[in-house]
């Protein structure tokens, strides 16, 4: 799976979930991280992901289906967003990406010439790209759905961060604590994913379970403000910067508590941080977009069933339950016309 984020976990104040803790809830999905976890786990016995008769992958197609069908019937509106240009602040990690992707790649042809199977599966779930054309199949399937997508103009994870902040939704849906730094007051994770999972690279498993991360409580128990919280992100190293060696969220936590902000921790310590005004200023003030409010519209079963079953290979004896609950959601929306706020 694609690494992505800052890692706050030792910091960051936590609580197990369910589904059904959420009810009534509209949700903004970080549409690239969820992607990403769809075409690492959704594939066939031999690692390669789901493909349709003419070999184009519907991973990414499957899960956001199967996946937004389920948060709906536990009564989760889900609002997808997908990332717009890059932050040129991001260069430097797109690259290191690039280089992991390719050695993956190189990886993967050895093991395959060697017979190893199960290095063959390992390698091949971690090399994802996704493209234009995958981003357009799932906004299409969205929208036969009756879901609401929102194009971002940069950083996805800041727009659905922003949706959360300004109460246009009441949490996000992401594998990443940067949200928490964008300013979501609420990060759901593990919403895509349950029961066990096999950790990259390892025959290990863990058991995964839902988990709600809350930006308040984070705050309030450590005893620092939002912007503190920026700096010790930034300290410990996020997707637009290096962080200081030997620096983990604890450590920066105790940092700025001693020093108060990012500026003095760097001055104390004899260092800088390239960029580091405009890397504050895009985490405090992202660029985002206007959005309506989020709801459901009518899904098209026809177009929907056609682009599913005829398109891309689909079982339609599988895919009616689905369609058949989807309908059913629909209509009790529409009958019902209630503002879940």
């Amino acid at each position: 799976m694609e690494v992505m984020g800052v890692d706050l976990s030792a910091i960051v104040q936590r609580s197990p979930t369910t589904l059904k803790d959420h009810s009534g809830w509209y949700v903004a999905v970080d549409g690239y991280n969820v992607l990403y976890q769809f075409l690492s786990s959704i594939r066939q016995p031999d690692g390669t992901p789901l493909m349709d008769s003419g070999g184009r992958i519907t991973s990414h197609v499957s899960g956001v289906f199967y996946r937004s069908i389920t948060l709906l019937e536990n009564g989760i509106v889900p609002i997808y967003v997908f990332d717009g240009k890059p932050s040129p602040l991001k260069a430097r990690t797109l690259d290191e990406r690039r280089l992991i992707k390719e050695k993956n790649r190189l990886e993967l042809q050895e093991a395959i010439e060697k017979g190893d199977t199960e290095r063959v599966r390992s390698l091949t779930s971690r090399i994802n790209v996704i493209t234009g054309e995958m981003i357009m199949e799932v906004k299409e399937v969205l929208g036969y759905m009756g879901l609401q997508w929102v194009q971002a103009p940069s950083e996805g994870e800041a727009q659905a961060s922003w949706m959360s902040k300004t109460g246009l939704v009441h949490g996000v849906i992401s594998q990443d604590y940067d949200c928490l730094l964008f300013g979501a007051r609420k990060v759901l994770r593990n919403f895509t994913v349950s029961g066990r999972r096999k950790l990259p690279g390892k025959n290990i498993y863990v058991n995964v379970s839902p988990e709600v991360a809350d930006l308040e409580k984070t705050l309030t128990v450590n005893g620092i403000t939002h912007e503190q919280l920026v700096d010790i992100g930034i300290l410990t190293g996020t997707d637009f910067n290096k962080g200081l060696e030997r620096v983990g969220a604890k450590t920066a936590l105790n940092l700025i508590r001693k020093h108060g902000d990012i500026f003095h921790v760097l001055r104390e310590k004899g260092t800088e941080i390239p960029n580091l005004d405009a890397i504050r200023d895009l985490f405090m003030n992202p660029p985002t977009v206007e959005t309506q409010l989020p709801g459901l519209k009518r899904p098209d079963i026809s177009s929907l069933m056609k682009f599913l079953c005829d398109e891309r290979g689909f079982t339609q004896q599988r895919v009616d339950p689905y369609v058949s609950k989807l309908d059913e959601i629909g209509k009790k929306s529409r009958q019902s016309n209630l503002d879940l706020f």
